[in-house]
């Protein structure tokens, strides 16, 4: 038992090693793929029907200080002064979150559809970044504690502008669209660096739920939240 015990905390020891060495090739080496976008090409690859990949890194230069702010203001408009994480966030999509559970539990006793829970998770641009880098998309505490861990360590080694310039290259915008310079040719047929305001605020729109908004790119919502980002846009400053 005693031996068992040792060979884990070393396994422990070897993964934050990992980990802390790839945060460390992530400030001069641009991520060549995340964790998320593995499993994706794994998944279109076994497929009916493939689906071509778009994928292209540019530089932070070279992506529009529009999508940069409208990104900012759609999903963590904190994300130049915090360091990491939003407590406060966390704990309101939490109570946000048990009080959907609770509305689901109720409707199911009465023997009415429940439909899809939204489950929100308040988590900061860092926080994405850490997850879709390198970790699963299950729901754990071990692997929400690991997020924690690599959020802290990407706040304390890289800069907050190379890590909004890896997050922007790498998220998801659809089915097998990631980067920003990917989106922007796909949806607008023009490079991430012309984007304008109107077109970021709805690229931003798209981050909760890619593949759903893809399908839907005119809808009322997509306009309203649109609208709303694009309002919201100049109260951001981009690192």
């Amino acid at each position: 038992m005693g031996r068992l015990l040792v060979l884990l905390v070393l396994a422990a020891i070897g993964l934050q090693l990992y980990f802390a060495l790839r945060v460390g090739l992530a400030t001069v080496v641009a991520p060549e793929s995340t964790a998320f976008q593995r499993s994706e090409i794994w998944r279109l690859a076994i497929g009916d029907q493939p689906r071509p990949w778009r994928q292209q890194w540019v530089p932070y230069g070279q992506i529009s200080d529009h999508l940069k702010r409208a990104v900012m203001a759609s999903e963590d408009a904190r994300f130049t002064e915090h360091s990491g994480v939003e407590w406060e966030a966390i704990e309101k999509a939490w109570d946000r979150n048990a009080k959907a559970m609770e509305a689901a539990e109720k409707r199911a006793e009465a023997d009415q559809p429940v439909g899809n829970v939204k489950i929100r998770g308040g988590s900061t641009i860092t926080q994405q970044l850490a997850k879709n880098l390198w970790l699963s998309s299950e729901r754990s505490y071990p692997r929400k504690a690991q997020e924690l861990v690599l959020t802290k360590e990407l706040e304390t080694v890289l800069s907050k502008r190379r890590i909004l310039e890896v997050y922007l290259n790498n998220v998801e915008w659809g089915e097998g669209v990631f980067g920003a310079e990917a989106a922007a040719r796909r949806y607008f047929n023009k490079p991430a660096s012309a984007l304008t305001r109107a077109e970021a605020a709805r690229l931003a729109v798209m981050l909760p739920r890619p593949k759903f908004f893809e399908q839907r790119p005119n809808s009322a919502y997509v306009q309203r939240q649109s609208a709303r980002i694009a309002a919201r846009m100049q109260q951001v400053t981009p690192p």
